[in-house]
């Protein structure tokens, strides 16, 4: 007796021998697995993550295990740790410089409103300089906490229209932000 779990086949036609969905499922699902991150670690949160990178959680079985450290190879931002004020334009820099489509995952207290540093130097919250996609709690968060973020960033992927960077909306957010 197998144990193998079936999950439904996406919305499409299907006969004998083959299967046609549309092109925005395809390419969802295509991009969902193979996420490159770009950890932007400077505190805590980057032990955590390098803990979710090791062999107990292996984040490489969401298709994430090429970390890109070069912004225009990657198209998941996750930042984790204390952000300092000075380090805003720098993170703002690295954002910028990856291309269409990419994601942010905001790993932590500190990057996701600035922790227990409520003070001049730190800053409360990324999502000040940047648009933010997914929040993972914590301080700092389990690794299961952060392949949970990942998840969810999977499920954002997978569903996101192709058309969806070109509309006003987004690109408003955008301009809100200073980004071009």
């Amino acid at each position: 007796m197998s144990n193998v779990k079936m999950v439904e086949a996406p919305e499409g036609h299907e006969g004998q021998g083959f299967f046609a969905t549309s092109l925005d499922t395809v390419i969802g699902l295509a991009r969902a697995n193979s996420i490159w991150p770009l950890p932007f670690a400077t505190s805590c949160c980057g032990i955590e993550f390098m803990a979710t990178m090791g062999s107990n959680y292996d984040l490489a079985r969401f298709g994430s295990e090429r970390m890109s450290f070069s912004p225009r190879q990657a198209d998941l931002l996750m930042v984790m740790g204390t952000i300092a004020k000075k380090m805003g334009p720098i993170l703002k820099q690295v954002y910028e410089q990856m291309a269409e489509p990419r994601w942010v995952i905001s790993v932590g207290a500190c990057a996701s409103s600035g922790g227990i540093f409520d003070t001049y130097s730190v800053l409360q919250g990324i999502d000040r300089i940047i648009p933010v996609d997914v929040y993972v709690p914590g301080c700092p968060p389990r690794p299961e906490q952060i392949i949970d973020g990942v998840m969810k960033i999977q499920e954002l992927v997978k569903n996101e229209s192709l058309r969806r960077r070109n509309q006003p909306e987004y690109k408003a957010l955008l301009e809100s932000y200073g980004i071009e």
